[in-house]
């Protein structure tokens, strides 16, 4: 018989700071739907390092918020302050002050069903760009879609759902 405990990421904190200030990487598979396509919630499995200086514009750092939550997002711009601009590839809100002091390791790469994928790939390279640069198109589609739905009642309610 096997059993699984699921394990919170603040409990292993101290053993990922340790394992990357000694230059190692840290993997594991997080959990939401912010980072989709690119990541999907429970499947994948990201690599992880130490930031090397500055974070680049397209990086995903592993970042803790104000609050103690721990995030997987990506930096699309940067503040005057030298804070950055987060968002997850699955959201339009922009996250801004993400300070230095804050980001904890870096994605260095990605498995998919057992195949890795690393920035410097021309595939995710390509993938990056047109997801970012699609943005506002992919956000006017959303909302055109939610509004048409609403107008025409496509969307199920609720209660008939249930049923």
């Amino acid at each position: 018989m096997s059993s699984s405990k699921e394990i919170q990421l603040e409990e292993l904190m101290p053993l990922i700071v340790e394992k990357l200030e000694s230059g190692g990487t840290v993997t594991f598979t997080p959990n939401g739907t912010s980072m989709l396509p690119m990541l999907r919630d429970g499947e994948d499995v990201v690599v992880l390092s130490a930031p090397n200086g500055r974070l680049h514009l397209f990086d995903v750092p592993l970042y803790r918020r104000d609050n103690g939550q721990f995030v997987l997002h990506r930096v699309i711009d940067f503040c005057r302050d030298g804070s950055y601009v987060m968002c997850g590839d699955n959201q339009f809100q922009k996250e801004r002050g993400i300070r230095d002091d804050q980001i904890i390791a870096v994605l260095t790469g990605f498995y998919r069903k057992g195949k890795m994928y690393r920035p410097y790939y021309l595939r995710y390279r390509a993938y990056v760009n047109f997801w970012y640069y699609t943005r506002a198109f992919r956000r006017a589609y959303r909302f055109g879609k939610r509004k048409t739905s609403r107008l025409f009642g496509t969307k199920k309610k609720e209660s008939d759902a249930k049923e």
